[in-house]
């Protein structure tokens, strides 16, 4: 299956990084994240890669442009396009039904293939990776009496959100209409019509958004702790 990664974001809370580059050229270790996000896909058999560009998209495929292990069309969508301005118009070099699509500044040890399947059962246009929500702070629990009994640092809570990691059916184009947000108006419709259903993956997932989030996945790729390789 081709794998539509969308890669054209400016990532203006990393301007520390992003001044230079753009965000999927930030280094986990010794490459890129999303020269990682591609070997993830690449280990689970799927080479064939549609890089939606934008902001410094030059560099993006610079880097990877010499690239021999995987098959990768490079496609500059516009710096200020959204998600589904970027989607759209990849539309007509998608070969095939079904396609799987990523953001590039995530990562994961969710197993692709097991998406696929859940896909395949589900039989709806969109399947997205659903991954537990992790508070942003420490919480307290309290006895009735107000008593602190337990600190639990960052739990899990009991809600759900969109880790992406997306499988599609074409259909989806037919959903996404001009100015249309992917995750708003599009996914809003295709819930409306019971044809997106989740794949809840209990697993590691981290987005890379902030300086706080480089450091912690350069953490635990320099101690051999990194879930997203397998």
């Amino acid at each position: 299956m081709q794998v539509v990664i969308l890669c054209g974001g400016k990532g203006t809370r990393l301007s520390e990084h992003t001044d230079e580059i753009p965000k999927p050229l930030v280094e986990i270790g010794d490459k890129p994240i999303l020269d990682h996000l591609m070997n993830l896909y690449a280990r689970s058999g799927h080479k064939d890669f549609i890089l939606c560009l934008g902001y410094k998209g030059e560099k993006i495929e610079e880097y990877f442009r010499d690239n021999k292990d995987r098959n990768i069309e490079f496609v500059h969508t516009g710096e200020n396009a959204n998600k589904s301005e970027r989607l759209m118009k990849v539309k007509d070099i998608i070969k095939g039904n079904t396609f799987l699509l990523s953001y590039g500044d995530d990562l994961s040890d969710v197993d692709i293939n097991t998406v696929i399947e859940s896909h395949k059962k589900a039989n709806k246009i969109v399947t997205l990776t659903a991954v537990p929500l992790i508070s942003q702070f420490g919480i307290i629990e309290l006895n009735e009496k107000c008593e602190v009994t337990r600190f639990r640092e960052k739990p899990k809570l009991d809600h759900f959100m969109n880790g992406g990691f997306y499988v599609m059916e074409k259909k989806i184009f037919d959903y996404i209409k001009p100015g249309y947000d992917l995750e708003k108006e599009t996914f809003d419709d295709l819930a409306k019509d019971g044809q997106i259903t989740a794949f809840k993956h209990n697993g590691f997932w981290k987005s890379m958004n902030t300086l706080k989030d480089v450091v912690e996945l350069n953490e635990l790729y320099s101690k051999g702790n990194a879930p997203w390789i397998k």
